[in-house]
């Protein structure tokens, strides 16, 4: 449950607001709507691999020539009703994924991550020209390959000298000013609460489920399109009237445009023509 700010509480009841409970924890991360981000959709990206024996066999391939593959995920947040919703990329109904993918053996871990979300979202019509480069935020997690297997652990094992392949987790702060995520139309791009995630592996994986876990350790304030506080996890509150201090001009613009038209589209972004892009029920 989170806090309500003081000017928008309309309870007749408020709660007994605690004194401050976030020593030593790592800054707040603001979640917008998710229609505060730029959508459209671009030309199907298929898979690099038709099986998982071709994605192995390359994964060998890899480690012999170069060592041990890095591979990035982002992990993108929005908020519905003021609670975390976690953005996933859904591969033909079934199979669900965080937004990624394999550096390059000579490449910049941040740099080639940017190149990574570039090839996956940028929109066919700007295909390497848009020079603003993604915000890549803090890594929250990583997992590990030790075998020419499926199986990764969130950790490595203590006989493991060589693993195979390193999977890292980061945030991805949006929306992105600048940017457009434009998704490849054989893909859907779905916005999954937190309480679906929770020990979900069964229809998740293990990875998923336990992205609630790396992300208890955060404080999360909820704003709406214009950038005003809804909500706070306990610990400080915002002041009455309290606005996000992004030092971004994107807030101050889409307050003073009409809503919905500041990005150039409407508020509406929970299907997207020529692609899928969903928002669950609220419940």
């Amino acid at each position: 449950m989170s806090t309500i700010p003081h000017g928008l509480n309309k309870s007749s009841n408020p709660p007994i607001i605690p004194k401050s409970f976030d020593g030593n924890q790592p800054g707040v991360i603001t979640l917008h709507p998710f229609s505060s981000n730029n959508i459209s959709t671009k030309s199907a990206q298929p898979e690099e691999d038709a099986s998982v024996e071709e994605r192995l066999t390359r994964l060998r391939k890899h480690y012999e020539n170069h060592g041990m593959r890095r591979f990035c995920e982002g992990v993108m947040l929005c908020h519905e009703n003021s609670h975390p919703h976690v953005l996933l990329l859904q591969i033909a109904n079934s199979f669900h994924k965080l937004p990624g993918g394999w550096l390059k053996p000579e490449e910049d871990e941040i740099e080639g991550f940017q190149r990574v979300l570039d090839e996956l979202f940028e929109p066919d019509s700007s295909a390497g020209s848009n020079s603003t480069k993604w915000e890549i935020g803090e890594a929250c997690g990583a997992w590990w390959r030790v075998n020419f297997e499926t199986q990764l652990y969130p950790y490595l094992p203590t006989h493991v000298t060589r693993p195979k392949e390193c999977k890292k987790m980061y945030l991805i702060p949006l929306p992105q000013k600048d940017k457009v995520i434009a998704i490849p139309k054989n893909l859907k791009f779905l916005a999954v609460p937190l309480y679906e995630l929770y020990e979900n592996a069964s229809a998740f994986g293990p990875q998923l489920a336990a992205l609630p876990h790396y992300l208890a350790r955060y404080r999360f304030q909820y704003v709406d399109d214009n950038g005003n506080v809804l909500a706070v996890t306990p610990g400080p509150n915002p002041e009455p009237d309290a606005r996000t201090k992004l030092n971004d001009p994107r807030f101050i613009e889409k307050a003073a445009a009409t809503n919905g038209d500041a990005n150039g589209h409407s508020g509406d972004m929970n299907q997207v023509d020529g692609g899928d892009v969903e928002m669950p029920e609220s419940t």
